[in-house]
């Protein structure tokens, strides 16, 4: 019997397979990014110290206000980039390790690397 396609379970394992590769560091800390349906998340993680050093995403309510209310789209991706790259600076981190999450680098996962690009962090 076939197992039913398991879009979530895939993914994960494809994270897995990035998170044995990508490592955060004090120097070059973990860019972490998630999608769901209506909102997108960044953060910003030394994995050496298992601490989370930044977020930024679109449930926050100045981002929201910011966005008008649409969270799901490219547009509110590309804030969210800007957003986390900015807070980056803030606290001395120029240089990050990409973490996609499983995702395919297009769309919105892509749009988030851009914005974080543009605020001036190097990958």
């Amino acid at each position: 019997m076939l197992k039913p396609f398991d879009r979530k379970a895939r993914r994960l394992k494809r994270h897995l397979a990035i998170r044995r590769k990508v490592s955060g560091t004090a120097m070059a800390p973990r860019l972490s990014v998630f999608t769901s349906g209506k909102h997108a998340y960044a953060q910003i993680i030394d994995d050496e110290h298992s601490k989370t050093l930044a977020s930024a995403s679109t449930t926050e309510k100045v981002i929201k206000d910011a966005l008008g209310g649409k969270t799901w789209n490219k547009v509110a991706a590309h804030h969210i980039g800007k957003e986390i790259g900015k807070r980056a600076l803030e606290m001395g981190i120029s240089e990050v390790a990409f973490d996609r999450g499983g995702f395919l680098y297009h769309g919105r996962i892509k749009e988030i690397a851009d914005g974080a690009r543009e605020s001036g962090l190097k990958f």
